[in-house]
């Protein structure tokens, strides 16, 4: 029997592969760091396990690619067909392939298929795929990334779902025997099932135990497995959704990203933030701080003149604003959502001297401009679709959604119109950043759909380079690790109610940085829930992120402005170390506070957000803890707003007083006493070591 071995390291976590008689690799472990000189044979002697009786009379092996042709009764990793049926290859090693990282290359010579696992670690990231060629066109309906051994002391898994304004809720399965299957068929990667899962080991917390974390860098749909077979021996699989891939002779996995941590979803949550931010976003200008965003949606909808957006613009930027953002309504006929997606054009009515006078406008108040565009659909009550009706994804009689239709954006002649009509634009405009949206599911599960976007993201990039891009899906739709290898920014959710979105952003915070996640201070009532909050909440819970603005600034009163104002000048003055820091969600012992703390990446500085979004259960504030400190420095801790404690609290809080110095050690395991408050406050700590 010949055994080799192959092993991917990175600080956090190791993998070990290993090929016994040239058939498909098993991942014999994942999981925390090994020591480099980890004897690999002996690794796997003991990988081996006992048999019993009412069994075969060999184990099939858990590999990357569980293959039914090799009796594993488990779910399959690749399911395949052809002309005359279903097609179930017997892989054997061909060798590794040369390039970046470590490839692995599998063949079945008689069905003319080539299967190719690739991995690489980089940072505190593994990221592992797979491909498949054939020599003749065939059907595959699922390709799983390489599959992985769950950990056996996991007692749950946690993954997320959402709907429209309620993205990234968690929910917790026990594991069973049997499949807990999740898929995302909406043709994004979706507010329903974002594609993410932790499965933390028996203890795991948010800032301690070991925690392991799949997210699939794609953005077109995506199928999640995990399976306790019937022998004890548990897999997970993640991949494209199936049956989304048309006919062909190649195929992809997507890019699947893996984490562990040993300090519990906080490590998780570095992992991921550090790789997104410093490896995955490619920034037209690394140095250029986050600017404030002002986006005039929730101000104006389809109403749209110079007069009113220039007053609008001139207050934006009084209160600090840098970007300013018109949205939906400026080209075609569009006065409301039934009409003229895909005609690219300047609205004339509303714009009889096109858009450069709001533009000078805008960069005469010192800040950028930005344009909403919705590239992939179309209206029937548009030109383009009178000139090309055969464009359309889908049947002819679909369902619409937003009463809009996809563009099949496969074809390169619709990205060809898609990519002049924008090119013109950005030529002919002062634009440097675009908010792209798609505001309905696909007719069907069509995994072209994403590869067409990737293509035209890359095309419009490359000849705009200096252009920002954010990921719009009516909100959360499609914020993935695949779309931000393309864009820039995502907009987390259409709710800038700030009790939903402290809610979002904190679980959001485990998979995505705070540079990348829009969040905006919204209006007084807020539009999509009718609640009304105080302006110093909305404002710290836009702070928490990349901030904006998104509501009628003539209308704020001198109070709220001066706050908005006040907050808006910390965010800029503090932006910079957070951006580029950790931010770790963590646990609170009192289940109404919501709370965050904010590392500077050199450790000399942190935020900690304490957010109470409903009546506490009991009648004192309990202390909060911190994590990733130093327990041997000593810290000076500051709160910024003192002044939003209610007219109930009346006790002494050391920090309503003065700074306070506490060691790193006292702040992590009991933690600091914050003043009592109110549903809809905030407390914002900024501290810096000593």
């Amino acid at each position: 029997m010949t055994t080799n071995f192959h092993r991917i390291d990175t600080s956090a976590q190791t993998l070990i592969l290993r090929i016994r008689d040239d058939r498909m690799a098993e991942a014999i472990y994942w999981g925390v760091a090994l020591p480099a000189d980890e004897d690999l044979q002996m690794l796997s002697a003991s990988h081996e396990i006992d048999m019993t009786g009412g069994m075969l009379d060999a184990i099939a092996p858990l590999s990357i690619c569980p293959e039914a042709s090799a009796s594993f009764h488990g779910q399959p990793g690749l399911a395949l067909s052809g002309a005359d049926g279903p097609l179930l290859p017997r892989f054997r090693f061909q060798g590794t392939v040369a390039g970046d990282g470590l490839a692995l290359r599998f063949a079945d010579p008689d069905l003319g298929l080539t299967y190719t696992a690739r991995f690489r670690g980089e940072g505190d990231v593994i990221t592992a795929s797979s491909s498949l060629r054939a020599e003749t066109a065939i059907l595959c309906h699922w390709l799983a990334a390489p599959v992985l051994p769950a950990p056996q002391l996991s007692d749950e898994i946690h993954d997320w779902h959402g709907t429209w304004l309620r993205e990234y809720q968690r929910q917790i399965t026990p594991w069973s025997y049997g499949i807990r299957l999740r898929e995302s068929r909406s043709g994004r990667s979706g507010h329903e099932h974002p594609p993410v899962a932790l499965i933390p080991v028996r203890g795991a917390g948010k800032t301690g135990g070991e925690v392991h974390a799949l997210q699939l860098a794609w953005s077109g749909g995506h199928r999640f497995v995990a399976e306790a077979l019937p022998d004890g021996r548990r897999q997970l699989q993640m991949g494209k959704a199936w049956d989304s891939e048309r006919p062909g002779t190649l195929f992809h996995s997507g890019d699947l990203v893996l984490a562990v941590s040993t300090t519990g979803e906080a490590g998780i949550a570095r992992a991921y933030q550090r790789h997104i931010r410093d490896h995955v976003v490619t920034w037209p200008n690394p140095t250029r701080p986050r600017p404030v965003h002002y986006n005039c949606w929730e101000a104006t909808y389809f109403d749209h003149s110079l007069d009113t957006l220039s007053q609008i613009a001139e207050r934006a930027a009084q209160l600090g604003a840098e970007r300013f953002v018109l949205d939906d309504g400026w080209f075609g006929k569009r006065d409301d959502d039934t009409t003229s997606l895909g005609d690219w054009t300047i609205d004339r009515r509303k714009w009889p001297q096109g858009l450069t006078p709001l533009i000078d406008k805008v960069q005469a108040l010192g800040m950028s401009f930005g344009l909403w565009v919705e590239p992939e659909m179309v209206n029937r009550d548009s030109d383009l679709f009178r000139a090309h009706p055969n464009w359309l994804l889908g049947p002819d009689d679909q369902l619409t959604g937003r009463n809009q239709y996809l563009l099949d954006i496969a074809r390169p002649d619709v990205r060809d119109y898609l990519f002049d009509a924008l090119d013109a634009l950005l030529r002919a405009h002062g634009i440097d950043y675009l908010k792209w949206d798609h505001n309905r599911l696909l007719p069907i599960t069509d995994a072209a759909q994403a590869d067409g976007l990737y293509a035209l993201l890359d095309r419009l990039r490359a000849a705009h380079p200096a252009v920002e891009i954010e990921s719009c899906a009516s909100g959360g739709g499609r914020i993935d690790m695949g779309v931000l290898a393309h864009t820039h920014r995502v907009w987390l959710s259409d709710s800038n109610d700030a009790i939903e979105r402290l809610r979002i952003q904190h679980d959001a915070a485990l998979f995505i940085p705070p540079a990348v996640t829009g969040s905006h201070v919204g209006a007084y009532k807020s539009h999509t829930s009718g609640r009304i909050l105080p302006m110093s909440f909305r404002a710290w819970v836009a702070a928490q992120r990349h901030m904006g603005f998104e509501m009628d600034p003539r209308d704020l009163t001198a109070e709220e402005a001066e706050i908005l104002t006040r907050v808006t000048r910390w965010w800029k003055d503090t932006r910079d170390w957070r951006m580029a820091g950790d931010t770790i969600p963590l646990d609170s012992a009192d289940p109404s506070v919501t709370s965050e703390i904010q590392i500077a990446a050199d450790g000399s500085r942190f935020v900690l957000f304490a957010g109470r979004h409903a009546t506490s259960v009991q009648s004192l504030p309990i202390a909060q803890r911190l994590t990733g400190l130093d327990p041997d420095a000593r810290y000076r801790l500051r709160l910024l707003n003192p002044e939003d404690r209610p007219p109930q609290s009346r006790g002494k809080v050391a920090l309503e007083t003065g700074d306070i110095t506490l060691s790193g050690g006292v702040l992590m395991s009991r933690g600091v006493n914050l003043p009592l408050s109110w549903p809809a406050t905030m407390w914002v700590v900024e501290a810096e070591r000593i």
